[in-house]
């Protein structure tokens, strides 16, 4: 049996250290570099991608003889790749019998070898790239980043917490009670965590790992059993992630149905039967409010949610006009507004605000950022590097509809020449503060609202409640006045969403660092949890007990 422990100790315990420095780190390159990946990295991982279509993407895992597909690239091609199918109960009882042996080994046992698995995903990063990038619409870049390096990243952040929860508790101790005259009273005391149960992790079409490795790695480092149920549009990513974890399982002495995928179509979901089965104890979940609050309602197990929000930013006042306009192009514009973080809400006051280039009105403000947007994909190249595709058709029709919302200040168009890929540019629509209807709900793709507000303090409030009511990961202002900084930050604070002030360059909204940054606050309706934090793992075990008194 190989030490993996011993073999990645420095890498846990460095991340443990970063998990409270908060501080820029990471130890898997996010450049998708020959000199750094191996310098047929890139063709490797194109040919592994390109070897899975039109196979069969068998894991040994229990199956019911049937098969579900359907995967298509949102640049064009079907995948054709099939996966075999299974009941929820056969599932279900398959993961709980494989976890005893896991249950009983060490965290450093455990660690180590979610620390291998990850190790392996990385030296993988452009097949993984390929997957994600042909099953998300996202384009190569931001597959490979998001999709690989930064997703592993995100992955061994919830290790890192996980392990250091589980090394807050002693292995023994003797404990030693003063009885006055009499010899003390000696009880030796050890302690062994256990998991809660079976985890399910439900994924997203959109992000499926960077959304999923958190509750995956978290649970089962944590010992629990892990049921991966991917969306039926995105299940080669996680399919992937579940395959090389299972080899290392079993190359550890473990039983590799500990992880299993669930693989299932729309039509014939598993999700609300693997959910509701009793001995799932633990669900994470990234989707709609409805369903979220459904799985609260329904389910007897911890849930671990992001859900819906309404990004907003409120712009007060800048000194560098064209540098603002250029960073909110950039964030409404990345993966076509497809990310749980870009802005949907711009704020801004009626009577218009300062600039190092004077005052600027409201219609002003407006058109200056959809020129930004226009100058930004202005190359159909550029613009598919940042825009990437559709992932989902349904998008488009929101966007027909968001344009009957409003003024449409900037028109959304469809990149030419990109052969059979689903394209939209932002669509900027300008309302009236009072148009709440138009505004006040998460219209997910590349959807923007300038709103304008009665005065700043209106804008800020406006903003901040549309927070509460509605939820949001991000928050943004654009300010030069440092009072209207502290009002801002106090009013965000108290509606529990992440703020981000006077961002300008390449560094927009829509970023979350791992190992820095709190994804998701769970302080509003987009989340009821934070990626990472103490809480987010600490419910995923349990700590037993045996006391023996000495003689």
């Amino acid at each position: 049996m190989s030490d993996f422990f011993a073999k990645h100790e420095t890498l846990l315990r460095t991340a443990v250290a970063a998990t409270d420095a908060r501080t820029y780190w990471s130890p898997f390159p996010e450049a998708p570099s020959g000199r750094i990946y191996g310098e047929t990295a890139k063709e490797d991982g194109a040919a592994a991608f390109e070897a899975r279509k039109n196979t069969l993407f068998d894991l040994s895992q229990p199956h019911n003889g049937t098969v579900v597909g359907g995967e298509r690239s949102p640049f064009g091609p079907e995948l054709n790749i099939t996966y075999p199918a299974a009941d929820a109960d056969v599932l279900i009882d398959t993961a709980k019998a494989a976890m005893g042996d896991w249950a009983r080994a060490t965290p450093d046992m455990r660690a180590g070898i979610c620390c291998e698995v990850l190790d392996r995903l990385n030296k993988r990063s452009f097949e993984m790239a390929n997957a994600v990038m042909h099953t998300t619409g996202q384009a190569f870049m931001m597959a490979f980043q998001a999709g690989g390096p930064h997703a592993q990243d995100r992955a061994l952040e919830a290790v890192a917490y996980a392990y250091k929860e589980m090394s807050r508790i002693p292995d023994a101790v003797r404990w030693e009670k003063p009885q006055g005259k009499h010899d003390p009273l000696l009880i030796d005391k050890s302690w062994r965590i256990i998991p809660r149960g079976v985890a399910l992790v439900i994924g997203c079409a959109t992000f499926p790992t960077w959304n999923g490795y958190p509750g995956l790695f978290a649970s089962l480092v944590t010992g629990n059993a892990v049921l991966v149920k991917p969306h039926p549009n995105a299940r080669l990513p996680l399919a992937i992630t579940v395959e090389i974890a299972r080899e290392v399982l079993a190359e550890a002495g473990f039983d590799p149905n500990v992880l299993m995928l669930a693989a299932d179509t729309s039509d014939n979901p598993l999700t609300k039967a693997l959910a509701c089965e009793e001995c799932v104890k633990i669900i994470d979940f990234t989707g709609s409010s409805a369903f979220g609050q459904w799985l609260r309602e329904h389910v007897s197990g911890s849930v671990y949610t992001e859900e819906a929000g309404i990004n907003t930013i409120v712009i007060s006042g800048t000194d560098n006009f064209k540098a603002m306009c250029q960073n909110i192009a950039f964030a409404l514009s990345l993966y076509s507004g497809q990310m749980c973080t870009t802005p949907q809400n711009i704020f801004i006051p009626g009577g218009g605000i300062a600039t190092d280039q004077g005052h600027k009105s409201f219609d002003e403000i407006t058109a200056a950022i959809g020129l930004a947007v226009d100058k930004l994909l202005g190359d159909p190249d550029r613009a598919m590097g940042i825009l990437g595709a559709i992932q989902n058709p349904a998008i488009l029709e929101r966007i027909a509809e968001a344009r009957d919302l409003g003024d449409v200040v900037r028109e959304s168009t469809a990149i030419n020449g990109v052969g059979e890929a689903l394209t939209a540019s932002p669509l900027i629509v300008a309302v009236d503060a009072a148009d709440e209807a138009a505004y006040m709900e998460e219209r997910f793709g590349p959807i923007a609202f300038m709103i304008r507000s009665g005065d700043l303090n209106d804008a800020i409030r406006r903003s901040a409640e549309s927070v509460e009511l509605g939820g949001a990961i991000t928050a943004g202002l654009y300010a030069t006045d440092e009072a209207v900084i502290d009002q801002a930050i106090e009013a965000f604070a108290a509606s529990g969403v992440n703020l981000s002030i006077n961002l300008l360059g390449s560094y927009v909204a829509n970023q979350s660092a791992a190992f820095s940054d709190f994804h998701v606050s769970g302080a509003n309706p987009a989340g009821n949890a934070s990626l990472t934090d103490s809480a987010y793992v600490a419910n995923r075990f349990r700590v037993a007990a045996v006391r023996r008194m000495v003689s």
